[in-house]
């Protein structure tokens, strides 16, 4: 669910949600700066429209933060991005097919994933490996309801709009696309077959992602989300390690504003000895949260 379901919410962020009926609780952590404070919250970026993750917790991080911090904008600009990339960079070279490029013990795997999207085999042929992995995902959370629009990056992107609050962002759009869509082929290819797991079942992939957040079990959600990068080092240090440690001089630089800072990341950031957390705490800082 790592970068397939970031770019669906990059994509379908104006899908209309129900009214919210499940009580969620959310981890937070709080992080005290010689100056200011920073809230950490990871996002689930795919949920069913009936889970309200708006508890007290949450609510007080967003009432007492002045400054909320996204990943990257999500925006007109983010989707025309994605858009102009999918022409540029969703097509494999001519002669090569998605089947062929896999290694063969995960071509059975493939068109398992590949019937179970509803997707004619066809459409796929020519696409290169995230394309392909983002269409078979949408086809099964389209038919399940899961809906980005509650999750959390996009209800407090749309909560800042409201409340005129001041938005930062921790990278650009070409630094998110560059680990989105990655340049190695290789690389493209090892991820996409990481990800055949889910594709072969997504709610059966997604709904214990979901459970573990809503309950803030972090040592389940760490073993969902993280655990099958285990298998691919140089992917997980890309994805998750690289870019955490990126991030921690952008917010230890907030902790020494005079401002309350509520930062919104993916879930798999804020978890494990590599997690921002982690980090905060390696560095010195008091951080309260498991």
């Amino acid at each position: 669910m790592r970068t397939l379901t970031f770019l669906l919410l990059l994509l379908l962020g104006t899908v209309a949600v129900a009214e919210p009926a499940k009580i969620a609780d959310p981890t937070v952590w709080h992080v005290k700066g010689p100056a200011g404070d920073v809230y950490l919250l990871g996002s689930v970026h795919l949920l069913p429209p009936e889970v309200n993750w708006l508890s007290p917790k949450v609510a007080a991080a967003i009432t007492a933060s002045d400054v909320f911090v996204f990943e990257v904008p999500l925006d007109a600009q983010s989707a025309t991005s994605i858009q102009a990339l999918v022409a540029e960079k969703g097509i494999l070279p001519e002669g090569q097919t998605l089947r062929e490029l896999l290694h063969p013990a995960y071509r059975k795997e493939y068109d398992t994933a590949v019937l179970a999207s509803g997707i004619n085999p066809s459409v796929l042929a020519h696409e290169r490996p995230w394309l392909a992995g983002l269409q078979m995902m949408l086809a099964q959370v389209t038919r399940l309801k899961f809906d980005p629009s509650n999750g959390p990056d996009t209800v407090l992107t749309h909560q800042a709009e409201q409340s005129h609050k001041a938005v930062r962002y921790l990278e650009t759009m070409e630094d998110q696309l560059a680990v989105l869509v990655p340049s190695d082929s290789e690389l493209d290819r090892d991820e996409f077959e990481a990800d055949l797991g889910e594709l072969k079942d997504v709610q059966q992939d997604i709904q214990p992602v979901v459970d573990a957040w809503s309950a803030g079990d972090q040592k389940k959600l760490d073993e969902l989300i993280n655990g099958d990068l285990d298998k691919f080092p140089a992917m997980r240090k890309m994805l998750l390690d690289d870019r955490n440690a990126r991030w921690l001089p952008q917010i230890e630089a907030m902790l020494t504003e005079r401002h309350t800072f509520l930062i919104t990341v993916g879930a798999g950031h804020l978890m494990g000895p590599k997690g921002i957390p982690a980090l905060l705490r390696n560095a010195g800082y008091h951080v309260d949260g498991p």
